[in-house]
């Protein structure tokens, strides 16, 4: 028996479904504070040495928690190459803003103090800012859109097309129920980088992130809770009406998919689902609760609690569409139909199950090694520190 094949294709399948969101999920509660730190950068620090006591908090660690979106584009290349292909061809410009901004911030805090000037070290924190808001607002807005479906055709080569103006398609993007979606990434992310300051600082900034990152929860739980009703009764769900075989071939156009009903529908298919946003709203009340009253370690775990209870509850409520399509549904990307090959999947397993562990512990080292606060007096008396 050849070794790949002592894993089905369909739970090789699922495996790698889950796998891909628990890396999206590992970059949100890593690098997502911080980029909520960059997004609260400029408003819970006033003068040059309290911004550059929030930015020494995730200055040693960013690097390493960016690793996890690069995984996470690297597995939705190898895994899902459909996925891969369509997403970034039909998001390219809102894909572009991302990587500008990613990139912009570390040149940002590379080049923050090399001079001692207040205009130069004004530009780049507001250049942090941008780094961290900009990728935090898109990645929501992204979401809003797969929920609603994106405007893309396969044809009988299977290559995607998306017709129509480019520009307007961009455009049409940044829809009203987007837009909400990316109010809950941008807030939640920063309440996320609020709970990591109040941890990591002390003094005025962390009075301030306290105070900024409460109502930044509370924007969060509000606007998801907007956002799952809007889903429920003004956004149309997707269902496969025709049989899938598990381990058949990767072709989305060998299934027949309704546009219409409700997405909320998989919660009476599968009611243990609900668990994902009651979470989610636990995670979002208790950590803005606790930012409320002053509290540091359990705050920062209830905030990764509630941004694992949103992500999840996005990919549990669609599955197993990925990405539906709009305008031609039965070109919809679901999980049974979007794949790589049985042997592909089995030795990047093999491959996860290896040296995913060795990532987790060298990450819980590396945190180890620099736990405890970021002080006025360590920054100023430091220089090596940004």
């Amino acid at each position: 028996m050849i070794l790949s094949e002592l894993i089905s294709l369909d739970v090789l399948r699922v495996i790698w479904w889950l796998l891909l969101g628990v890396l999206l999920i590992g970059f949100a509660l890593t690098d997502g504070f911080d980029l909520g730190v960059g997004a609260l950068l400029p408003f819970v620090g006033k003068t040059d040495t309290e911004r550059r006591v929030a930015i020494n908090t995730v200055g040693p660690v960013w690097e390493g928690n960016q690793v996890w979106f690069i995984l996470g584009g690297g597995a939705i290349f190898a895994a899902w190459p459909p996925l891969y292909a369509v997403s970034f061809s039909g998001f390219y410009l809102a894909m572009f803003a991302i990587l500008a901004a990613l990139i912009l911030r570390p040149v940002a805090f590379k080049y923050r103090s090399k001079r001692d000037g207040h205009a130069w070290r004004n530009g780049w924190d507001w250049a942090l800012f941008v780094g961290g808001a900009v990728p935090a607002l898109i990645f929501g807005v992204a979401v809003g859109n797969v929920l609603q479906g994106v405007p893309f055709q396969l044809n009988d080569m299977l290559m995607p097309l998306y017709p129509g103006n480019f520009f307007i398609k961009f455009i049409s993007l940044l829809n009203p129920f987007a837009l909400l979606a990316g109010v809950v990434s941008i807030s939640m992310l920063m309440m996320h980088g609020a709970a990591w300051l109040t941890l990591k600082t002390e003094g005025p900034v962390q009075l301030r992130a306290r105070a900024i990152g409460s109502v930044a929860g509370m924007v969060a739980f509000v606007t998801y809770i907007l956002a799952g009703v809007w889903l429920a009764f003004g956004i149309k769900g997707y269902t496969i009406t025709s049989v899938v075989p598990d381990n058949g071939p990767s072709n989305p156009l060998f299934s027949t998919v309704e546009h219409g009903g409700s997405w909320l529908s998989a919660y009476s298919d599968r009611p243990w689902i609900a668990i994902a946003p009651i979470l989610g709203l636990l995670g979002i009340a208790l950590a803005t609760m606790g930012l409320r009253a002053g509290r540091e370690g359990s705050t920062l775990l209830l905030s990764k609690l509630g941004i694992f209870g949103v992500i999840s509850s996005v990919g549990l409520t669609m599955f197993p569409f990925i990405l539906p399509s709009s305008i031609q549904p039965d070109a919809s990307l679901t999980v049974w139909d979007a794949s790589s090959s049985q042997q592909t999947l089995f030795v990047m397993l093999v491959v996860t199950v290896i040296f995913m562990p060795l990532i987790l512990a060298y990450t819980a080292w590396v945190y180890k090694v620099l736990w405890g606060k970021v002080t006025a007096e360590e920054v100023e008396s430091d220089s090596h520190s940004y």
